[in-house]
This record gives C-alpha cells, structure tokens and sequence, in this order.
C-alpha cells in the first residue's frame, strides 16, 4: 500500500477537477475509512448569506469522489472514477464555514466493490456523506454511486 499525502491530493484534485479550488474545497483529514473536507463560506456564499446549495452538494460529492480515490490510490490501482447518482438533502442552512465527512460503507460492502473490480474491470459503490456546519449542525447528507474503471 501506497503512502498517502493529502496535499498531493489536493493538487490532482485541483487540476483535474477546477471547480474544487473556486469553492475552496480542501482535504483535511483521512484515517483509512472517512474523509473530511472543508469549504469557506466565503466562497461558497449565495444571495441569502449561507452556502449555495450547489456548492454543499459539490462538497458532499467531492467528500465520497475523494475517498474513493485515495483507496484506489492505495492499493495502487489505477482506474477512472466517475459518480453515477447523486441525491442530496438539504436539512439545515449553513451560516458558516463548513465540512463534508464521508465514510467508506460496510466491509462487506467494500470487500465486495474491489472483487468485482478485480474480476470484471468495473464495479460500482455507495458512499454516504454529511455536511455540518462549524459548530457541528448536520446540514445536509450525501448519497453517492460512484463507478470505478480498471485502466
């Protein structure tokens, strides 16, 4: 397994996915099964003074995309990575700065994403998400399907 830093991320992510740095996306912590990422409000900030609501969604699925990536990565397996659905809910304005932690699922789950990764050169996987604001308000949640294609 491959050594991660995250601020190598951060440039890939950067680069490869422009928005990211115009919504002030960084990546501030990963412990092998979650991943937080944070966002300014100033950036991110709409005609009522709270976060854009496409903005909260890019982060939540950035939050998924990211770890994903970061696993394959790992295992050092090079693919494409792509989200296939995405459903956000909105549960709470966020007035602040704010943050999307996303969460590999079950083992079984994942265990089961990489062989049939491993076997058919495609597999699909849900990753969950939540955004909270600065004092720690869930604002809203993330359900993604992300796809992952063996190069």
């Amino acid at each position: 397994m491959s050594e991660i830093r995250l601020d190598k991320v951060l440039e890939y992510v950067y680069e490869h996915i422009p928005i990211t740095e115009h919504l002030d996306a960084r990546l501030r912590k990963y412990d092998g099964e979650m991943l937080e990422v944070t966002a300014s409000l100033e950036a991110n900030i709409n005609h009522r003074n709270s976060a854009f609501g496409g903005s909260m969604s890019a982060i939540g699925i950035l939050s998924g995309w990211a770890l994903l990536f970061i696993k394959m990565r790992e295992l050092g397996l090079k693919n494409k990575l792509v989200i296939q659905s995405s459903q956000f809910q909105f549960l709470e304005p966020v007035v602040t700065d704010f943050v999307a932690i996303s969460a590999l699922p079950e083992a079984k789950d994942y265990q089961r994403f990489l062989k049939i990764l491993e076997r058919k050169g495609k597999a699909r996987i849900r990753i969950d998400s939540s955004v909270y604001d600065h004092s720690g308000k869930l604002c809203g949640t993330h359900t993604g399907e992300y796809v992952a294609i063996l190069l």
